[in-house]
């Protein structure tokens, strides 16, 4: 990816899983550090700017889930939180507040490292955009130089991944992407044919797009096919 050593902030309570975890990603391109407690990590991520935040749900202070939103108005980076809850509503409420990557307990390291390397590629693909781009369909306009999304010519707030999952379909508008290939475009790695983040996240997307109550004008279902941006409705 790049010589430099990626700054990691690894919140985990757990020491055993931490230290674990530490050492397998100091032996790449990473230089990890561990912070036990929420309360502690809240402060320690403003003040250092980690390239990347690994953050567990459950941690002594402050939860995960609390940490992530409080500190997304002062950190633009990666966070990456981990949890071993199976509720969908713990992954919809941690995209919801920013969180980049949902990865379920227990992870393994070399898993962990895949999902790494691909969100940080996207951070830094992202920090790369062109201040000229602007991409409009419809009465959606997109602004990828700073993120910006504005319907009928009003700013829409979208988390990260809402706003990527966006990008991706109004580039292909009128093409069907399959759950493989928005989940291999989004996440930089191979759809395991069972996590549900795809499902998740346009629902989401199309809650957000809806107009006079109608939430699928712009993200078509094509059934056993996928999801398709349509122009016109």
């Amino acid at each position: 990816m790049t010589d430099k050593k990626w700054e990691v902030l690894l919140v985990e309570d757990d020491q055993e899983l931490a230290e674990l975890i530490r050492d397998y990603l100091n032996n790449y391109e990473f230089n990890v550090t561990i912070e036990t407690n929420g309360d502690s990590a809240h402060q320690r991520i403003i003040d250092e700017q980690p390239d990347l935040v690994i953050l567990d749900l459950m941690l002594p202070g402050k939860d995960g889930i609390s940490v992530c939103k409080d500190v997304r108005p002062y950190f633009d980076n990666t966070i990456v939180m981990l949890t071993a809850s199976k509720e969908s509503i713990d992954h919809i409420l941690g995209l919801e507040i920013g969180a980049d990557e949902f990865l379920s307990k227990p992870v393994e390291p070399r898993i962990l490292l895949a999902h790494v390397r691909a969100l940080l590629r996207r951070q830094q693909k992202t920090e790369n955009v062109s201040e000229r781009s602007v991409f409009k369909i419809g009465n959606i306009e997109l602004f990828e130089h700073n993120r910006m999304v504005k319907l009928n010519q009003q700013p829409l707030e979208l988390a990260q991944q809402e706003y990527e999952l966006l990008v991706l379909l109004m580039k292909q508008c009128g093409k069907v992407l399959t759950r493989d290939e928005i989940f291999k475009e989004l996440k930089g790695i191979e759809y395991d044919g069972i996590n549900r983040f795809t499902d998740i996240l346009v629902s989401q997307l199309r809650s957000k797009l809806a107009e006079d109550g109608v939430s699928d004008r712009h993200i078509k279902t094509i059934r056993s096919k996928g999801y398709l941006f349509v122009e016109q409705f």
